[in-house]
């Protein structure tokens, strides 16, 4: 394997995990939101989520386009 394939494939992979760890966030949300009583609970379980869920769509795209750019 070439440095330029490892280099992509290490980058691929960080922007797997990223996707991954903002999808565990957003089901650990919806458990808190959905097993909370109190409201400041299913708020914290809302903006838990709702956070995970733009970290899923934007992380990965700063990421390529940091790498794109030469970063």
């Amino acid at each position: 394997m070439t440095p330029e394939d490892a280099l992509a494939r290490r980058r691929y992979l960080t922007m797997t995990v990223a996707r991954i760890a903002g999808a565990g966030g957003a089901v650990f949300g919806i458990v808190i939101l959905a097993r909370a009583v109190e409201w400041p609970e299913k708020l914290i379980g809302g903006g838990l989520t709702l956070a995970a869920l733009w970290m899923m769509a934007v992380v990965p795209r700063a990421l390529a386009r940091r790498w794109r750019s030469g970063g």
